[in-house]
């Protein structure tokens, strides 16, 4: 499936609308109802002010995004809860990243972002830095309620464009678009039953260490 045409995003960036069926959407949910029996949700803090996240979250794969007052933004390979590792990435996923990226390995951490209706979640526009291998594209996934997406510049502030993303939808951060800011604006909430307990799910997958590339 070849992805929309986007006039004005950065280079780099691609949409993949309805990327997954109805029914491969609902077997991503029931894997992450499977990942976080194992590594339950939690709620991240902001490093320098200990402020709590407004999502919800926990991770795939061998290495998982954390982030609190004391340690900051980091990858860890255990759960800051459990102490135990995280849960194998769904093949669906892996599929997924072999299909969109030419990146010559597979991620090591995916996100799991529950933007939860009773706290009115959204997501501050930001950079995804923290990867010792920028060259790495960033894969998201949205399941459940549609969201406004936006995508700036390499600089934070100036102008953003928007484009609203539905279950199923996939987006590929690479080249230039991998280090413009970007975040979610809104959540419409209450548009989707796919997440049982409403809201929206955002699966991000990200390569963390470098590979040798031929």
């Amino acid at each position: 499936m070849p992805p929309s045409s986007q006039k004005n995003f950065p280079e780099g960036f691609q949409h993949y609308p309805l990327y997954f069926s109805l029914s491969q959407q609902q077997d991503l949910i029931e894997a992450v109802k499977q990942g976080v029996a194992a590594a339950p949700f939690f709620q991240p803090t902001m490093p320098r002010t200990g402020a709590p996240l407004s999502v919800v979250m926990s991770n795939f794969g061998p290495l998982g995004w954390v982030t609190d007052k004391e340690k900051g933004y980091r990858y860890e390979a255990v759960h800051p809860k459990t102490d135990k590792p995280w849960p194998d990435l769904p093949s669906l996923l892996g599929n997924l990243w072999d299909a969109v990226t030419d990146f010559p390995a597979r991620p090591e951490a995916t996100l799991i972002n529950w933007y939860k209706e009773d706290k009115a979640s959204k997501m501050g526009m930001h950079v995804d830095n923290d990867e010792n291998d920028l060259r790495a594209p960033v894969v998201s996934v949205s399941l459940g309620d549609p969201a406004m997406f936006r995508i700036g510049g390499p600089k934070r502030g100036g102008p953003t464009q928007g484009i609203k993303l539905f279950s199923g939808d996939v987006v590929v951060l690479a080249g230039e678009a991998r280090l413009c800011h970007h975040g979610v604006s809104k959540v419409f909430y209450g548009e989707s039953a796919l997440v049982p307990k409403g809201g929206r799910i955002n699966l991000t997958m990200r390569r963390v260490n470098g590979v040798n590339r031929p």
